[in-house]
């Protein structure tokens, strides 16, 4: 679990008062894709989305390509995928958690 999967967690635990997310959660039957947070019975998910400053996996070409590869996949399967910045868990954590609670309530 990398450092931002953690403060995810840390701050869904202390701030949203909800169940408990699956990590690594592999959603598609044939690709590998996996979501870093999920909450299946609800099709919701949480992506955190970390190097984006430092150029990461996730801003570089082929990244970022298989990133939307697996976002395009998980709206066809009626999946609600939420994704998150170090940025926006430090300065505002309960907005993204909030968001994400909410989602759960609504199915």
């Amino acid at each position: 679990m990398t450092n931002l999967e953690r403060l995810f967690l840390q701050n869904w635990r202390l701030l949203a008062n909800g169940p408990e997310p699956e990590d690594e959660y592999r959603f598609h039957p044939v690709r590998r894709f996996r979501f870093d947070f999920a909450w299946p019975d609800a099709k919701v998910a949480v992506e955190c989305e970390g190097g984006i400053w430092s150029r990461g996996r996730h801003t570089r070409g082929k990244g970022y390509e298989n990133d939307c590869i697996k976002y395009n996949l998980a709206q066809a399967s009626g999946w609600r995928v939420f994704r998150c910045t170090g940025g926006m868990l430090v300065e505002d954590p309960s907005s993204f958690v909030e968001q994400v609670r909410e989602a759960l309530g609504d199915r």
